[in-house]
């Protein structure tokens, strides 16, 4: 039996940050709410927590419900995001309360805590490309002091962060609002989340999305292995079209394969010399390789990408690509940071078994380097994260069958960097039932959010008045949708 579950009560929102500028006006109306959910579903009578929510009303008619919205992550937020990016599902919004939430264990919804903002800056920098035994050393007793602090500051909370419980809160979310059916909109981690409810609760399924697809039904090993080599792919396509530009414009390469390598030495010589980055701070190699892969996952990021590139190597100055790896760690502008890193790590120790020893690491270590040679060795020596967590993780969360469920959209793009197109036809298989794949031929990670105009038109279509696509359906390259 489901718990007991109040009816959400919409109060004025405090504390958000400003929307960014831009023609797109900021959402109007917004109200916030927290909904009360047990902390462990195994004592559904105990001990509760909150999570927050975030309401942006219809603006049209004839309403069709809530759609409930999660952004990526592990870890990332989702009541700051709505209110900030809102603009961007405006389409959607004329029919739909959008409604934005922050999982367990994030932002403000019970957080997982760690360290503070200045060790944070530390962890940030640290080399995590060892080279030599002591720097081996360095990265290996980091993480080790990592979990011990957040197992001291969040021991309690640890246990039940995993995607399982996120799933479950999703309906009493859904519950809360007064909505029969759950449609959904899940970019990236969000997919493997949606899966989960789906596989969870498949006769409350309504229109669903899920954009930037996850295969959950592989290791983590394989999984950044697979991500390496899609993110090695995304810096060439970032190089092919900054060659393209000239020499002038683009001093990093005549094509590809050469801005590419010329990015990796850039990334090696900030291993030797980190640059000076503005506001006293100083650019390493991990932060810059942080920064690089950021920048990946959207078009639109890439001239500030050969900037900071440039910049790095002709001007000695380090702050572009600074600037671009603070907003991948969740590094606000006065020094603080978000629960992004620690969330992150909690959520996705608690999804699965698989613990690697160092020794793991560097036989692996060839194949991630042949995958990616600019990323391939930071990922291998991130497989150790979950080494020594005190929580054991729970391999159930990988399970997203739900051949019953109401047909749900699946969405992959050929280029993105963070969730390899293969991820999607995947999910969309391990889903079952009546799940459809959308393709977009083009960069970035995700689709709905490039803007195409054919993977919006298909997404707005299937969520606004149920048309779902033809199996095989693919936007971008020459257009159109075929």
């Amino acid at each position: 039996m489901a718990p007991p579950v109040r009816r959400a009560e919409w109060k004025r929102c405090t504390a958000l940050p400003a929307p960014p500028p831009g023609p797109k006006p900021p959402p109007t109306g917004l109200r916030c709410a927290t909904v009360q959910v047990p902390l462990d579903y195994a004592a559904p009578s105990g001990d509760t927590i909150g999570i927050a929510l975030i309401r942006v009303p219809a603006t049209g008619g004839p309403r069709i419900g809530s759609l409930l919205m999660n952004f990526g992550g592990p870890g990332g937020d989702g009541v700051d995001t709505l209110a900030q990016a809102a603009g961007e599902y405006r389409n959607l919004n004329t029919r739909y309360d959008l409604i934005g939430f922050d999982p367990r264990g994030v932002g403000r919804s019970a957080p997982v805590a760690c360290v503070d903002d200045r060790r944070m800056d530390q962890l940030a920098a640290q080399d995590g490309t060892p080279d030599t035994a002591a720097e081996e050393k360095a990265l290996i007793n980091a993480g080790r002091s990592y979990i011990r602090q957040c197992q001291a500051r969040s021991g309690r909370l640890l246990p039940h962060v995993g995607t399982l419980s996120a799933a479950r809160d999703m309906d009493m979310i859904r519950r809360a609002v007064g909505d029969a059916k759950l449609h959904y909109f899940g970019v990236s981690y969000g997919t493997w989340l949606g899966g989960s409810y789906a596989h969870q609760h498949p006769g409350d399924v309504g229109r669903a999305v899920l954009d930037g697809a996850v295969d959950t039904g592989i290791g983590s090993a394989d999984l950044g292995l697979q991500q390496a080599a899609a993110f090695q792919r995304a810096l060439g396509d970032f190089g092919a079209a900054c060659a393209a530009l000239g020499r002038r414009a683009c001093p990093l390469g005549r094509d590809g394969t050469e801005v590419a390598a010329s990015t990796g030495r850039i990334l090696a010589g900030l291993d030797r010399a980190p640059l000076p980055a503005g506001n006293g701070r100083r650019l390493t190699e991990s932060l810059a390789t942080t920064g690089v892969s950021a920048a990946l996952y959207s078009r639109r990021a890439w001239p500030m990408l050969a900037q900071g590139l440039v910049d790095a190597s002709k001007r000695r100055d380090g702050s572009f690509l600074r600037v671009l790896a603070d907003l991948q760690n969740g590094r606000r502008e006065d020094g603080t940071y978000s629960n992004l890193a620690a969330a992150n790590t909690a959520i996705a120790c608690a999804d699965g078994t698989d613990r690697y020893t160092p020794d793991d690491v560097r036989r692996l270590l060839p194949k991630f380097r042949a995958a990616s040679p600019v990323f391939g060795a930071s990922m291998a020596w991130s497989l150790l994260r979950c080494t020594g967590w005190p929580v054991q993780g729970d391999d159930a969360a990988r399970d997203v069958s739900a051949p019953s469920a109401a047909p749900i959209l699946v969405l992959g793009n050929t280029g993105d960097p963070a969730t390899p197109y293969a991820w999607a036809s995947a999910l969309t298989e391990a889903l079952g039932g009546r799940a459809t794949l959308l393709t977009l031929r083009g960069e970035g990670h995700g689709a709905y959010d490039t803007g195409d105009p054919c993977v919006r038109r298909v997404v707005d279509a299937y969520l606004l008045d149920g048309q779902v696509p033809a199996s095989g359906t693919t936007c971008g390259g020459r257009g159109g949708a075929g």
